[in-house]
Parts: structure tokens; C-alpha cells; sequence
């Protein structure tokens, strides 16, 4: 691959379109103003992260934690391109790579939009509806691709169907976004027939067709049928989404008091030589508030592992270009802080994701969804019935409920439900099982 052909800010939808006027944005400039004024993004705020949506403390829901990784992703391509500068002696790339932090910022802003309500449960639950609930019927329905689709249902590949499928009602591209942004966005760039052991993977049978005209523009190649290499930003997204999610989620855990001040003081400060420490501590010696005091050792990891992973970055540029690098770039940090980030990880598993607060919210999303997707999904196989007519009433109408296909219309509840905050899933919820009624 080619920094010249891995830039590029052709738009979907607009390809024939061109327009000569001078620009004071750049089109990735463009890109992250359109996610920052569009109704998905803004749905984020009222999503779980991973803590209960706040009461009297406030931490962080899907809009915060997307906006922290888009900052992160923005320094980290920042610092990217400024080592990778003196490398290239063409001006076209140099100018090229002074775009990677607009790009690498649009792209974090948005790799999240495609989850659904309460969690990181939301993905597993609406994949268990079809895999052990009665979503199981529907396996004859299906051909293996679409019905691996449905049993790996991921946030990744539907944040890619959110920004590009066409709607009813939309125009042709979704969101209309650039090439290099799109690609950015897929952290597994292959097909749900390929999917990890975690159930990752990148695109839908329904939008592979448009992931595949990206990767041909862009000369991302296809290692093995329906397997791409990764576009190199994907390195920086997952890096600023791995750092923000791992320090982010131990801060907020200390402001609920399910960590101690002095144990997160431990993990922050493993991170630094001795010396470096010393400092850090004159500095928290000024500090009083205990949360200041885990913020200001925040800030300083969350600089450190930018740095470090701008660097193996950097040092890897060949292997990147090339689609061999298959490590991430937190999984390839020096002893020091690799070890000083794997307690991080070892913690938050043990002491975090544990925690009563989290487990209740997983509960009760998984009841909320796992109910709603049985209700709708009868309502769309079933649309000749009395009460399916009433349900298919409520669905919105931009979702194609009367699609070709089974698999279409199964389609249409999923961008339902992922669309949901997480107090509307709840409202309908409700109504549905008449625990709530209209004011009279």
C-alpha cells in the first residue's frame, strides 16, 4: 500500500461529483463536522459506556468516550506524521500526511455509533438472540454468510452499514463520507465468515459490495477471498480506543469508589522510571482533591502510551504498509509500559466489569433487548398479523421492514434496536409489555 492512494477524499455516493471552489476545510475536516451535527452521534450521549448513566457522578456514556478517543487518535496521528515527514521527499505525500489527523480524528468519532444501548453486553445479547433464543428459527431462513452475520452481530460492521447504507428517504452513500475515513473505521476487514474467536469482524453481506470499491480505490489489498489488509490508520483508531476505554474506565471506577485512590496511584505510577515518578509525585503534593490527583496521573499515561505507540508506529511503517503487521500497537509496547498496561487490563477485568453496577446493567439490558427483538422480529416475518401491523406502526420509518429478503428485514430491527439510546429502549420496553400508557 501507498500513502498516495491510501489518502484520498473521494466521497460515496459523490464519486461523479466535483467542485471547484476554494475550501477553507479539508473534506476530512468536513467529515467530522457532518458526524458532530448528525443525529447518531448525538444519540451517543444517552448510551452506556460501561457504568450506569450518571446520577449525582457523572462518567463516561459513548459521546464522551468517543470524543476522548477522537482527541487521543488525533495526537497520536499528530505525532505519526511528523515522524513519518522526513522520510518522503515527495510533496504530494508530505502534504498527504499532514491529513492523518483529521482523518484518524473523524474516524474515532464514529467507530463507535454503530453499538447498541447498555453496554458492551448489547452486541453479545442481540448475537445470542439468534444463537440460543428464539432467533433460532430463523436459521433455514439464511444462507451461511447471512446467518454468521446475524450469531456475530458487531458493532464495528454496523457502524460501517450506519455511515454508508442508503436508508429510505437518504441519498445514495449514507453519510456521504470519504474513501480514507470509511477505511479507517474497520478494524476487521473481513467478512463475518471469517470472524475471530471474539466474533469480530468488518462489513455485512449487505454493504461488502461498498467496502470493496474503498479498499480498490485506496489499493488496500485482499490477502485471502473475503480478508483485506488493514488500512495502517486502523492501527491508530484501535490504539487511541484501546487507551482511552482501559485508563478511562479505571477513572471513573475511583470516582465510584470501586477503586481506591491508592491502588490507582500504583497502577498509573507503574508506568514511569523511578525518576519520572519522583517529579510526579512533587507535583501531586500540591493537590488535595483525590480525583485531581488521578486525573493529573491520567493525563501523564495517557501521553506516554500516545508517544510510545506514535513511535512503534513509526518504526513499523514498512510492515504496516505492507499488511504484515498483525499486532496491535498496545500489544507491542516496551516492557515498562506493557506491563504497566496489562495490570491496567488484569484489574479492570477483576475490579471493574465485575462490579455489581455493571453486572445490573447488563441484566437488565440484556431482558430489554432480547425482549424487544423478539417482539419486532415477529412483527417484520409476520406482517399479515393484527398486532405486528400496530408494532410495524412504531418502527421508523426509514427502516425497510418490507425488504426482498428475510435477511433484509431482520436488518431493519437490528438498525432499530443498535439505534436505541438506552432510555428509549427502556420506554418501549415498557409500553410494549404494558407497564406504561399514554398520560390521559
Amino acid at each position: 500500500m501507498e500513502w498516495n492512494t491510501l489518502i484520498s477524499d473521494r466521497r460515496l455516493g459523490l464519486e461523479e461529483y466535483h467542485e471547484n471552489r476554494r475550501q477553507t476545510r479539508s473534506d476530512f475536516q468536513r467529515d467530522y463536522d457532518r458526524l458532530i451535527f448528525s443525529s447518531p452521534f448525538r444519540r451517543l450521549q444517552n448510551k452506556t459506556q460501561v457504568f450506569p448513566l450518571p446520577g449525582s457522578i457523572f462518567v463516561h456514556n459513548r459521546l464522551t468516550h468517543s470524543l476522548e478517543v477522537s482527541s487521543v487518535g488525533r495526537s497520536l496521528a499528530h505525532e505519526v506524521a511528523i515522524g513519518l515527514e522526513p522520510r518522503h521527499k515527495s510533496p504530494e505525500v508530505k502534504a498527504k500526511l499532514g491529513d492523518l489527523r483529521d482523518i484518524v480524528a473523524a474516524a474515532c468519532l464514529c467507530h463507535d455509533l454503530g453499538n447498541p444501548p447498555f453496554g458492551h453486553s448489547g452486541e453479545k445479547t442481540i448475537s445470542t438472540y439468534f444463537s440460543e433464543g428464539k432467533g433460532q428459527d430463523l436459521r433455514p431462513l439464511m444462507t451461511e454468510r447471512q446467518w454468521a452475520d446475524l450469531v456475530n452481530f458487531e458493532g464495528n460492521a454496523n457502524s460501517l452499514r450506519l455511515l454508508t447504507h442508503q436508508f429510505k428517504g437518504r441519498r445514495d452513500g449514507g453519510m456521504a463520507m470519504t474513501y480514507s475515513t470509511i477505511a479507517t473505521i474497520v478494524k476487521y476487514p473481513f467478512t463475518s465468515l471469517h470472524a475471530n474467536e471474539k466474533g469480530k469482524f468488518g462489513f455485512f453481506e449487505s454493504e461488502e459490495p461498498i467496502y470493496r470499491r474503498v479498499a480498490e480505490h485506496l489499493g488496500i489489498p485482499e490477502l485471502s477471498p473475503g480478508k483485506f489488509a488493514r488500512h495502517p490508520l486502523v492501527y491508530i483508531l484501535e490504539a487511541a480506543d484501546d487507551i482511552c476505554y482501559q485508563i478511562m474506565d479505571i477513572e471513573d471506577a475511583h470516582k465510584l469508589a470501586i477503586l481506591p485512590t491508592a491502588h490507582i496511584k500504583e497502577l498509573f505510577f507503574n508506568f514511569f522510571e523511578p525518576e519520572r515518578r519522583d517529579k510526579m509525585q512533587s507535583v501531586l503534593g500540591r493537590l488535595s482533591d483525590p480525583n485531581e490527583q488521578i486525573a493529573y496521573l491520567r493525563s501523564n499515561v495517557v501521553g506516554a502510551l500516545v508517544n510510545e505507540c506514535a513511535q512503534i508506529f513509526i518504526d513499523n511503517e514498512e510492515s504496516l504498509l505492507a499488511g504484515k503487521f498483525s499486532d496491535s500497537l498496545t500489544s507491542s509496547l516496551s516492557p515498562l509500559l506493557g506491563n504497566a498496561y496489562s495490570d491496567c487490563t488484569r484489574t479492570a477485568w477483576n475490579h471493574i466489569y465485575s462490579a455489581p453496577m455493571v453486572v445490573d446493567i447488563e441484566l437488565g439490558g440484556h431482558k430489554i433487548i432480547t425482549s424487544l427483538m423478539e417482539t419486532l422480529v415477529e412483527a417484520v416475518m409476520n406482517p399479515e398479523r393484527n398486532y405486528s401491523s400496530l408494532i410495524l406502526k412504531i418502527i421508523p420509518q426509514q427502516y425497510d421492514v418490507c425488504g426482498a429478503t428475510p435477511y433484509e428485514r431482520i436488518q431493519s430491527v437490528l438498525d432499530h434496536v443498535s439505534g436505541m439510546t438506552d432510555v428509549y429502549a427502556l420506554d418501549l420496553y415498557r409500553k410494549l409489555n404494558g407497564h406504561s400508557l399514554p398520560a390521559v
